[in-house]
């Protein structure tokens, strides 16, 4: 399945191509039409100045003989760019030149007398459109006048002609530049297949990290990128491992005894060796609810995170705090401990999943009941200061482990652990250290300020 999609997907090399293409067909095509433009305009022009310079030539001569000549001994006069030129000339009034007998079929009359027209020529045997170009001289008291007239077709082929010529190399040219560029696309593309190759075989919970010597300039923003991530990802999978570890170890102590407990009220079913493996199965089933609230949690963090901040949701301490209190209340008076709950007037609120907030501060709650002795304070304080806010569990239980968070990792119990992993995917810090007389050991849940 995934060959099959791979091998739809089109190659960068393949995109760059074709835009490279599209790009160079579209500059060719603007050539060519340019070109196209430019050798009728430069044909037209070209014919104009012959036209101009036939007419001055006939004003500077004196025609002597009316009658037209044929050029029967002449050499050849074929030419490429021959065009048929004719010539109608008067002196005072006088017609002493019509090279191709078209006076009849002209309208002299609507000729003027300096300058270009199209013209139509009604004779048999000749096109019907001409331009024509007249001028009018006089010369020691005589009016002459000569119209210059050239075959519209020949014009255009002409500029055709010269069209096709300049057209040509470009199109010749165009299959030898594809050729060259897509060489040039893949022997630029050549470092970036060697990157791939090499974040391909890239192991990065094994420490590898790419190389970033001998690296294109462009590249190294990626290669930055790439071992960041490799880095982010070892972090996670060495937190991964720690946190495999706890569980082991917290339920190998429960599986244990569990099995001892068995083993013993199999010889001696007694209400304590009963009573102690129902407490052994409690605590082990204890362990895997709160490894299944945090996969749960997790699991609703991540369907709800591509919604933004609105899943997220603004949750109020002080109100999560209150209603927890209320849920361990029971348990607690029957402990013999003492719950209590202080908060500012104004709502303290954070930004953070609900049921990820809610699941870390019960750990802690339930944590302090469960690791002190009866007759302990419990205290849930909700807290804002101008650089942060938060919550925190204090007790007076004068627990023996109440050394900081920082200096214990290896020790931390699986609560504790659920509840540090919860403040980091909430953006919160878990601080623990022994609180303010006469409390003893205090966890904080600390939010930065925006």
């Amino acid at each position: 399945m995934n060959n099959a999609v791979a091998a739809r997907a089109k190659t960068l090399r393949h995109y760059l191509l074709t835009w490279a293409l599209g790009v160079l067909v579209v500059v060719w095509l603007a050539l060519i039409a340019f070109a196209w433009s430019t050798a009728f305009r430069e044909a037209r022009q070209f014919s104009d100045g012959q036209m101009t310079a036939v007419a001055k030539l006939w004003l500077t001569l004196t025609p002597h003989r009316l009658e037209r000549a044929e050029a029967t001994e002449a050499p050849d006069l074929r030419h490429e760019y021959l065009q048929d030129v004719a010539v109608v000339a008067w002196d005072d009034g006088r017609l002493v030149a019509d090279t191709h007998g078209m006076v009849g079929g002209l309208d002299v009359a609507a000729l003027p007398l300096q300058g270009f027209a199209t013209v139509r020529v009604k004779v048999p045997g000749l096109v019907p459109e001409w331009r024509a170009y007249s001028a009018q001289a006089t010369q020691e008291g005589r009016v002459r006048r000569v119209i210059v007239l050239m075959d519209l077709k020949q014009r255009y082929e002409l500029g055709k002609d010269i069209a096709e010529h300049v057209a040509l190399p470009a199109l010749l040219v165009l299959p030898l530049v594809s050729l060259l560029l897509w060489w040039a696309i893949r022997r630029g593309l050549r470092p970036l297949d060697q990157l791939s190759s090499e974040v391909a075989a890239l192991d990065g919970f094994a420490g590898q990290r790419l190389g970033t010597q001998h690296r294109h300039r462009e590249f190294a923003s990626t290669v930055a990128a790439i071992n960041a991530l490799v880095d982010t990802l070892q972090t996670r999978a060495q937190r991964e491992r720690e946190f495999a570890s706890d569980v082991a170890h917290e339920l190998r102590t429960p599986l244990a005894a569990l099995a001892l407990q068995a083993g013993a009220a199999q010889h001696d079913p007694s209400p304590e060796r009963l009573a102690q493996l129902e407490q052994e199965a409690l605590r082990a089933g204890r362990i895997l609810s709160q490894l299944l609230e945090l996969a749960r949690a997790q699991r609703n963090a991540i369907a709800g995170a591509g919604a933004g901040p609105l899943v997220a949701g603004q949750v109020a301490l002080g109100e999560l705090a209150a209603r927890l209190i209320a849920a361990h209340a029971p348990s607690a008076y029957e402990s013999g401990h003492e719950l209590s709950l202080s908060q500012p007037d104004e709502p303290v609120v954070v930004q953070a999943q609900p049921m990820l907030l809610e699941l870390a501060l019960r750990n802690l709650i339930e944590n302090a009941l469960r690791h002190t002795p009866s007759g302990s304070q419990v205290a849930v304080a909700v807290w804002r200061t101008g650089a942060d806010l938060g919550v925190s569990v204090s007790d007076d239980g004068q627990r023996a482990d109440a050394a900081p968070l920082a200096a214990e990792r290896g020790g931390l119990g699986l609560g504790l652990r659920l509840v540090e992993r919860i403040a980091e995917q909430m953006g919160a810090r878990l601080e623990r250290d022994r609180g303010e007389a006469p409390m003893t050991t205090r966890f904080t849940l600390r939010w930065p300020r925006a």
